[in-house]
């Protein structure tokens, strides 16, 4: 990406992070701050999150790794860092000494559990995180124990609102002249992004179940198709969709008066689903996602991985990008950011 002009492009960040939080750095990057990467010698890798880095290899527990250090934070505006608490300012680099060798830097640091509190030093990853903030007990299916949502998405979140508080405080910056040390909790990062769970729970006192495929307030499901999974819209436009299948002969008993009743539905939403899944078992993905979408059905595929990398919309968005390391050529997804002069 061409860095000239970008958001961040008069920014230079340094990289300390590991997996909980390289992602960060990656979007500072993708906004055109020229990011560079700090890795101990002889552990340099390459991962998607890097794209657009540079890199430097030092060794910040030794003595001259420190000075070295020190030196590029005299000119750095951001210091997205990872390590568990304490480790910085016990070698001498945590914020309040670095802060003194440049009063305008930005730092943050992204955590299990933040700088504080009784499990600021517990160990973690990505699954006690979702665990801890409460995302792991609503995910999965009814009457079945609790399933790990796919990827990392704590180490992801994290890197989102960490992302925005680097933001947030250089705008701040701007009139103050000061930096500051933005903290960010993984568990705090899930417990914030749990959607109604909280928020029905304070308001309605309802403790959320999980649901499988079902969406929370019944709207949504998962289907299975002939060649895969289609995510349909239970309620919406009702009589459209008795229609469509009663025109099929499939809507066995759906036409019944009583069915028009939202309430009723509800209270035997399993029904509903027995008949609609013997009805998406005899179509395709494609034959039910293409002709619901002319009717305003705001239907979807499941798109497996190929699917993904064959889909016409990211061609036409070029999200699909090339990119070389050690002499092999990668594809990888691109940032979802787009510049204007990328449009």
């Amino acid at each position: 990406m061409n860095r000239q002009g970008s958001a961040l492009s008069d920014y230079r960040v340094l990289d300390l992070t590991d997996e909980k939080a390289r992602l960060c750095s990656r979007f500072l990057a993708d906004m055109g701050a020229e990011v560079i990467r700090i890795e101990k010698p002889g552990t340099t890798s390459f991962q998607w999150e890097d794209l657009g880095k540079q890199s430097v290899t030092l060794d910040i527990e030794l003595k001259a790794g420190q000075e070295l250090f020190k030196k590029l934070v005299e000119k750095a505006d951001v210091l997205v860092e990872s390590h568990p608490p304490g480790y910085l300012e016990a070698l001498g680099l945590g914020y309040p000494q670095l802060n003194e060798i440049n009063p305008r830097l930005i730092m943050a640091s992204i955590t299990p559990f933040g700088q504080e509190g009784p499990y600021r030093d517990y160990k973690s990853c990505d699954l006690v995180a979702s665990a801890q903030g409460g995302q792991l007990y609503v995910t999965g299916e009814p009457g079945k124990p609790p399933l790990k949502p796919f990827g990392n998405q704590s180490y992801y979140l994290a890197s989102l609102f960490a992302a925005i508080g680097v933001l947030l405080a250089i705008f701040s910056r701007h009139s103050s002249g000061k930096g500051q040390h933005i903290d960010i909790s993984l568990q705090e990062c899930v417990a914030a992004a749990l959607d109604h769970v909280l928020v029905r729970y304070f308001y309605q006192d309802t403790v959320a179940q999980r649901q499988g495929s079902l969406h929370w307030n019944n709207a949504f499901r998962l289907f299975p198709a002939k060649d895969g999974y289609v995510l349909l819209s239970l309620f919406y436009q009702w009589p459209t969709l008795v229609e469509w299948l009663a025109s099929e002969g499939m809507a066995e008993d759906l036409t019944d008066e009583k069915w028009q009743d939202g309430d009723y539905r509800l209270e035997h939403i399993d029904h509903i689903i027995e008949v609609l899944e013997r009805w998406t078992k005899r179509h395709s993905k494609a034959q039910l996602v293409e002709k619901a979408q002319l009717m305003r059905f705001p239907w979807a595929e499941v798109a497996s991985v190929p699917d993904l990398l064959a889909s016409p919309q990211l061609k036409a968005r070029k999200f699909w990008v090339a990119a070389e390391h050690s002499g092999h050529k990668y594809k990888l997804p691109a940032t979802p950011l787009k510049p204007p002069d990328e449009r």
